[in-house]
């Protein structure tokens, strides 16, 4: 009996643990109008231009992705929200990723052959010049990944991730997340 209590309790806390690692408040709150901010444009249609692509997607339903690494996990979120856009283009969607780097140009052929390797079409993936991010986009410095998903300029969807937390199912789960965006 002892023992199959140390282990509930065990299990208990662990999962408390990633509970509470899942939960990383990183990005912009809902309700929150999305402020503008430039990216440089490393595999969309502006390749190599500075630009606003908050400006550029205007009101349109936007899932956008903040990343300090192109890991294998960030790349599988990249191809699944790239293809959910794909899917809804005629619902205007749209979206991007964003490589926050303190060597943006060194980041950039990583990020040309990502889009090569895992033909990424949709998505622009881009950089930005700084590991934290955007400073009005509120980028948690404990989050590897912040994923935030807008419509009409305002915040519906916003969620700061550990590299461990981004699993396949927290992927499945933002992927169905984009509903809230084109309703």
């Amino acid at each position: 009996m002892k023992k199959c209590f140390v282990a509930c309790a065990a299990l208990v806390l662990a999962s408390a643990g990633l509970l509470a690692a899942a939960e990383i408040q990183s990005g912009l709150e809902k309700g929150n109008k999305v402020p503008a901010f430039d990216v440089k444009d490393v595999t969309g249609p502006f390749k190599g231009d500075e630009l606003c692509y908050r400006c550029r997607y205007g009101n349109q339903p936007v899932v956008s992705i903040f990343a300090k690494e192109m890991s294998d996990e960030v790349v599988q979120l990249s191809k699944e929200i790239d293809n959910v856009v794909a899917k809804h283009r005629d619902e205007k969607m749209a979206g991007f990723v964003v490589l926050m780097s303190d060597n943006p140009e060194k980041a950039a052929p990583v990020l040309t052959e990502v889009a090569a390797k895992h033909k990424i079409s949709q998505l622009p993936l881009t950089t930005f010049d700084g590991i934290k991010g955007p400073p009005a986009y509120k980028i948690n410095e404990k989050a590897d990944v912040t994923v935030m998903m807008w419509v009409e300029g305002k915040v519906k969807v916003s969620q700061g991730l550990s590299k461990s937390d981004l699993t396949k199912e927290t992927i499945a789960k933002l992927v169905s997340e984009t509903k809230t965006i084109l309703d």
